[in-house]
């Protein structure tokens, strides 16, 4: 073997050797993984589910399983078309009660005995002289003893003025004044909004209060 291709092989050699010990470098500075599988992806996968459950859950309950004619709060009444239903208040007023009220009247109107007064077939519901007072109940709250179908109750009622709008009032009366057997008239927007003016700024009611205001 010709000396030019000993060293030429002596180079080679010493190439390979070279990139060897870079390559044991580059192994020896990667970070080492981790025993076992971090928790973390199943922690995420378990609040993923544990959402969709109780989503499903809950629209499942409040839905009213998207009925056209009560979900949309900003709906407006309609008249009959030749295709889809008539969207009345009450139904409007429907949407509302479900939202704010059924927890404590109950979806029968009924209440619960000795905590939260009825609505259904209640004096104050049906009763002209009452329109009136049951706008301002709504508006602003009552606190103190209430006598309902002559039974006692003493719960505070929650005011809803602040977050509900006029039309919201007025729809969910009209539902209150026609649904569970009740027949009284509707109550307007209009109506809602002078007693709204007239009363201002205030806090919740007591029942000679609300006797006071004509």
């Amino acid at each position: 073997m010709s000396s030019d291709n000993h060293s030429h092989l002596e180079q080679s050699g010493a190439s390979d050797a070279s990139l060897q010990q870079v390559h044991d470098q580059l192994q020896s500075q990667k970070p080492e993984k981790a025993d076992g599988n971090p928790s973390y992806p199943l922690m995420l996968l378990g609040i993923m589910c544990a959402a969709v459950f109780f989503g499903s859950v809950y629209l499942a309950h409040y839905s009213s399983h998207f009925d056209a004619s009560i979900f949309n709060e900003n709906q407006k009444p309609t008249k009959q078309a030749a295709t889809g239903p008539v969207i009345t208040p009450a139904m409007l007023g429907k949407r509302v009660y479900t939202a704010n009220c059924v927890t404590c009247h109950q979806a029968t109107g009924l209440g619960q005995t000795g905590i939260y007064p009825p609505l259904a077939g209640s004096e104050w519901v049906l009763e002209p002289q009452h329109e009136t007072h049951m706008i301002a109940i709504v508006l602003h709250g009552l606190n103190g003893p209430i006598t309902v179908k002559g039974q006692t109750y003493n719960s505070a009622m929650t005011p809803f003025g602040g977050i509900l709008r006029d039309d919201q009032i007025a729809n969910l009366l009209t539902y209150i004044r026609s649904e569970w057997g009740n027949n009284a008239p509707a109550v307007s927007p209009e109506r809602v909004a002078e007693v709204r003016a007239q009363l201002g700024a205030r806090g919740p009611f007591t029942v000679e209060q609300l006797n006071s205001i004509k």
